[in-house]
Formats: structure tokens, sequence, C-alpha cells
């Protein structure tokens, strides 16, 4: 069936993402696929026949945040289709099925087929469609040409998680890990830099886990060594590894290479013992000072992100106060504080002593003070020093000034350009630094 289901126009889909990465990468494999099939993607706040909405659920506040996007999406257009797809819509279909705005749901390892679905919809095939994400074996995945917004390109080479973290849905929203081969994750990347992108953002759902469900198991260094070998693109970024993922031979090869970018993002979720045994982390807090204290020394200028969590239950003054210390004694960059968040279907959301809203969102807080203390700590270490930086375009209210990325992290603001640096890494004297963003000028183009 073509794009204008027989009502003698074009149709218009727009898409909406919340959540991680490999989210955002699914939605652009998605608007691929519309377009293949004739559709004209268009933003999300603008009138369309089609509206897909991908959700979040690893918390209470991307349900939430989900729903509200299907009803702006019904105000819109009441007539339109309106589907959810996603995190949420896998491990709670039922919660989305008794909205009456929604007209189609459909599973995360059926997501990149929806086209088709849409197309069927009224041939007996259920407004709910979600699989049992358990019994999917291989990973699900189309090649994305067009990121909107971004200089800097994404690639899926993982999905799933074999892990049992006690306050996670994601395992029960994303079924077991599955890799994408070597083989065509190398393919992508000459792809991908045949087609411009200077950087491309390594994503996984459980990323540290690459390669070893293949049938030639291997691991996340082996693949990058192909790729340092290889070189296909000028930048390689590493999202999200867990600690005891981040090998000593990993962080030597970090330092080392030219083309794996110097920056660690790394859970922390608690610096307390009690409460990281509660939430089946594989590791305790000696171990996580440890690891950070390592990649200072042999990567100085690696940006050094955590995650980290605060109202788990049972989580008392004394054991935040642990995690506080902890942090505040670590050479890190930046942090992503999230307040607890009870997930139907975890063994979190049964423990005994779970901690009251007003307390998670006052340690949250006092944790973001912190981290942006050493954001701009870590920003200021570098004024005078010289550093590649892509420019990603212009940025500001005057539409003048241009703005990019060192390849440790950090913002940089041009209060002056040139078009023809976009896309571009060029080399950036850094001349001073405010509340964790840089101001620099080209050394040389």
């Amino acid at each position: 069936m073509k794009a204008d289901f027989g009502w003698g126009y074009r149709k218009k889909v727009a898409i909406t993402t919340l959540g991680c990465k490999v989210n955002q990468y699914e939605s652009c494999a998605l608007a691929g696929e519309f377009r293949k099939r004739g559709y004209e993607v268009v933003p999300f706040g603008t009138p369309a026949d089609i509206y897909v909405i991908n959700t979040c659920t690893v918390t209470g506040r991307s349900d939430y945040q989900s729903r509200q996007l299907i009803r702006r999406a019904f105000r819109a257009n009441p007539g339109a289709i309106i589907v959810a797809t996603g995190c949420y819509a896998q491990v709670a279909p039922e919660e989305l099925a008794v909205m009456p705005e929604v007209s189609l749901i459909v599973g995360n390892d059926e997501k990149l087929t929806l086209p088709e679905r849409i197309e069927a919809m009224g041939d007996g095939n259920g407004k709910v469609q979600v699989g049992d994400i358990w019994h999917v074996k291989h990973i699900n995945f189309r090649s994305v040409s067009f990121f909107p917004d971004h200089t800097r390109a994404f690639l899926k080479i993982q999905d799933g998680c074999n892990a049992c973290c006690s306050y996670c849905i994601v395992p029960t929203a994303r079924g077991r890990s599955r890799s994408l081969p070597r083989e065509s994750v190398l393919a992508e990347l000459r792809r991908l830099g045949q087609s411009g992108y200077q950087e491309v953002v390594l994503t996984g759902i459980h990323l540290g886990a690459y390669g070893q469900d293949l049938p030639e198991p291997m691991g996340l260094l082996d693949m990058l060594k192909a790729v340092e070998k290889e070189r296909p693109v000028s930048r390689i970024r590493l999202s999200s590894l867990e600690p005891a993922e981040i090998s000593d031979e990993l962080v030597d090869w970090v330092g080392r290479s030219n083309v794996i970018c110097p920056h660690f993002h790394v859970p922390l979720q608690s610096g307390d013992d009690d409460v990281l045994q509660s939430m089946r982390r594989a590791y305790d807090r000696a171990f996580f000072h440890a690891l950070i204290e390592k990649i200072r020394a042999k990567v100085p200028r690696a940006a050094i992100g955590v995650d980290v969590m605060t109202g788990f239950p049972g989580e008392d003054e004394a054991a935040f106060q642990n995690t506080f210390d902890l942090i505040a004694s670590l050479p890190l960059t930046y942090l992503h504080v999230f307040p607890y968040s009870r997930r139907h279907g975890t063994a979190a959301a049964v423990m005994e002593g779970q901690v009251e809203e007003k307390a998670k969102r006052g340690r949250a807080e006092a944790l973001r003070l912190l981290g942006a203390g050493k954001k701009e700590e870590f920003a200021r270490s570098f004024v005078g020093a010289e550093l590649p930086v892509l420019i990603e375009g212009y940025g500001g209210r005057d539409k003048k000034s241009m703005r990019g990325w060192t390849d440790n992290y950090l913002a940089v603001i041009f209060e002056q350009g040139n078009p023809d640096w976009i896309n571009q890494i060029v080399p950036t004297r850094i001349l001073d630094e405010e509340r964790g963003q840089l101001r620099g000028r080209v050394s040389h183009a």
C-alpha cells in the first residue's frame, strides 16, 4: 500500500522520542523506513496524519511524559493515527490500550516494521502488537543516514541487557543482550564516514556486553581495535560502560588511541556499599574509587561522567552522605542525577524502606550542585589550552556565534565563525570558561 492510503495525497508522519540514545537511533531509523515508503516526515509540533511516540519507561515521569505527548498529538489532529511504541509500550501495553487517543501499540522488536503495520490496520491484527521480547535472539537493526540537528552520528551496535539490577525495568523492555556483528559495525562506520560524519557515538543498552552473544564471541575492545586499524571516521565516542567492564587494557587503549574520544560515562548509582548490594550492582565503593582514579591517571584529559540515583529503598541520610562524600572526593567531570522511581515488576518496588519524594528531590538537588561545580572546575582547567573542536553549527540567541564539542566532551562557543567550519574538527585556543562552558578561538582552519 502506498503512503497516500488511497486518500489522494502523500501522508505526513511526525515522530517524537523520549529516553536514551538507542531510542533516538531507532526513531531516526524509523523515519528512514517511512521515507522509503513515500511518507513525508515532519516535525512533531506540526500537523500530521500519523503521530509516533517512541516511549521510555525508565522512570514514572517518562511514562507520564509519554501519555502527555499522546494527548498533545490527539489535540493537534483528533483524526490522526496515533502510535505508541518503545519501552513503555513494551512493558505496559495495557496502560496505553485504555487511552482512547491511541490507535496502535507496537513493541520494541516490532518497531521498525511500523509503516507496514499502520498500513495493515483494520486487517484484524489488533490494537496491541507487542511480542515477547525475551525470545528475541538477534538485534533488530536498520542503517541510518540522517540525524536531524546533529553533525555527530549515532550507531546502535548492541541492544538488551542480561543484568538484573533490582531497580531496573530495562531488561523487561529490551530483552537479552544482542550485538551487531563486527563486520556490520565496520561497514556502517565506513558508510557514515563516506557520508561526511566526523564523529560517531557507539550506543547500546549494555554496551560493555558487546559481542558476547555472537557466534564467535568477542569483546568491545576487540571491535575497537578493528576500528582503530581501519579508522573509517575521525572520532568514535563510547556511550555508558558498566564499572566492572572497564578493564585496564581498555583504559590503556583509550589513552593511546587516535580515534576513541577520551570520554568515559560510568554508572555509579550509589556510593554506599549496603545500597549497592541491594541494587545488585557488581562492585563496591572502593572498586569504583580505584577505577576513577585509574582512568584519571592514565587518561588525564578524559571527561568522566557518572549516573547516580537518590532515594533508593533503604537509603538513609548516612548512606546518602557516603554517596555524596565519594563523589566529592573523585576527579569527575559531570553528574547525571536521578531520583529513584518505583517500577512495577522490579525487586526494588516491593522492598521495605521506601524513601519519601521530598527527601529524594532534596538529595538530588544537592548532588546536582556538586556536579555543577565539578563541571566548571574541569572546564576551567583547559583555559589557555588548544583542543580539537568539532563545529556543530550556529547557536545562541544572536544566531551568529558558533558551537562545537571537544573530544573530551566540553562545549565551546565561538563568538565569530565561518560556515565552512561546520562539521569540521578545528584546533581551538580556549580563552575562558563560564558555568562549565568554554569560549574559544580557532587557531587555524
